[in-house]
């Protein structure tokens, strides 16, 4: 049955082991090493670590006691409502200790990739509808030109790529967490894919941010009609990387010693976005991250590989947003530039904003304006850089300001003595250094 959550479809809990389309000895191995790790010995114990249904755990329980690596311990749990205990036989010991040699890997069973694909659709990127009032309301807090939600808000609902450019320092970086924030609403994320028997784990929780009604695995399964516990309940993610994202950051991840894998980052901000900040900083040049991106972003569709060099498949479902102080046409060919889909200049505010940032920024940080000041820094500080104008500047020099006036143990004030300080701090000035 499927269930409509935050306007995401959840997706439905397995009823019986058939369900479940995940190869029998990969199951029956994670229950054993499961148990083996844990200490477990109760299926209402079992289910929850595994993230299962208790009918499909008893399933698999009983499976194992056909094959004689499981027994029923014959004692009662009053504590549990005289619920039976399982114990490993020997047989099933030394399985659990050859399953642990070939992966480490035990505890939630993984959803099978060609089921998890289903999911990514219910909850795709390119579904959501962002509202011009939501776009505002989550960039409230800066001051925009009037034309650019124009851009961005078609940009964000189409889910597609995005590349801001324009000079530093004008919030593109803070006008991508707006983007993220405008979103709102929640996914559902495995906390580990198979494919092919190979665990991939996914859920990450530096990188996921559990909704705050996902509430833990045991509560759920004992709902009425609970989701696939298998999932976590999330904000949609939101992944960002700066000057340290390398090509082998979107590869799997392998641990040699554990012999588990973990999901590149790209696969970890499924359903969400992927910010990447400072675009040409890296070691890679712009042009080489963005041709690792040209088959997923065309085709929503990403290759991975195994350790075996087999390659597959997964879903590419991820609104990526490049951002870069770097003309495009300085870092990418017209080949590449085709393949984002929208281009926006973000520059620097007009005289009459800037003015709007400072005096926001003066009052969030308890500072009067002072007319005296104000035209000191406008008609004699920036025409020495040609009056350009960026959104943090205001921030730059009230904070400067701030700080002079607590160590000079004054009130904080705004003087044309404190601009001149402030300035001074912003630009260095030119000058040889004999080394």
């Amino acid at each position: 049955m499927n269930m409509q959550v935050a306007d995401v479809i959840a997706p439905p809990a397995p009823k019986r082991l058939e369900e479940m389309k995940l190869p029998i000895v990969l199951m029956r191995d994670i229950l054993l090493k499961t148990m083996f790790r844990k200490n477990l010995d109760m299926v209402s114990d079992l289910s929850p670590a595994l993230c299962l249904p208790i009918p499909v755990v008893q399933e698999i329980i009983d499976m194992c006691r056909d094959q004689r690596l499981m027994e029923a311990t014959g004692t009662l749990n009053a504590n549990n409502g005289n619920e039976m205990g399982y114990q490993l036989t020997d047989a099933g010991k030394a399985r659990a200790l050859d399953a642990l040699a070939q992966s480490e890997y035990f505890g939630a069973m993984p959803v099978p990739l060609d089921v998890y694909r289903e999911q990514v659709q219910r909850q795709s990127i390119r579904n959501i509808m962002v509202t011009r009032t939501q776009l505002t309301g989550a960039m409230g807090h800066l001051v925009l030109p009037p034309d650019l939600l124009d851009q961005l808000g078609p940009a964000v609902s189409a889910g597609r790529s995005i590349l801001m450019y324009g000079p530093p320092g004008n919030g593109k970086s803070s006008i991508s967490n707006g983007i993220r924030d405008a979103l709102g609403d929640q996914v559902y994320v495995p906390r580990a894919i198979e494919y092919a028997g190979q665990v991939i784990t996914v859920y990450d929780p530096i990188v996921h941010v559990l909704s705050k009604d996902q509430g833990d695995s045991g509560t759920a399964l004992r709902r009425r009609t609970p989701h696939d516990m298998r999932y976590v309940k999330c904000e949609r993610p939101t992944v960002v990387t700066g000057g340290e994202l390398n090509l082998s950051m979107l590869d799997l991840v392998y641990n040699p010693t554990a012999k588990t894998y973990q999901a590149p980052l790209q696969l970890k901000s499924t359903g969400g976005i992927f910010i990447v900040d400072d675009l040409g900083r890296q070691a890679e040049s712009p042009q080489a991250l963005v041709n690792r991106w040209i088959v997923p972003l065309e085709e929503s569709k990403d290759i991975l590989a195994l350790q075996s060099g087999e390659k597959f498949e997964v879903p590419f479902d991820t609104l990526v947003v490049f951002s870069t102080n770097f003309h495009p046409n300085e870092i990418f060919d017209q080949a590449a530039l085709r393949r984002i889909f929208f281009k926006i200049k973000i520059d620097g505010p007009s005289q009459a904003n800037f003015l709007k940032i400072f005096a926001m920024v003066a009052k969030k940080k308890g500072m009067a304006l002072n007319e005296e000041a104000l035209v000191y820094l406008l008609k004699v500080k920036y025409p020495t850089i040609q009056n350009i104008y960026a959104n943090y500047q205001p921030n730059f020099l009230v904070d400067q300001m701030v700080a002079t006036c607590n160590f000079e143990g004054i009130d904080r004030q705004m003087t044309p003595e404190l601009i001149d300080r402030a300035w001074a701090n912003m630009f260095v000035k030119d000058e040889h250094i004999v080394k």
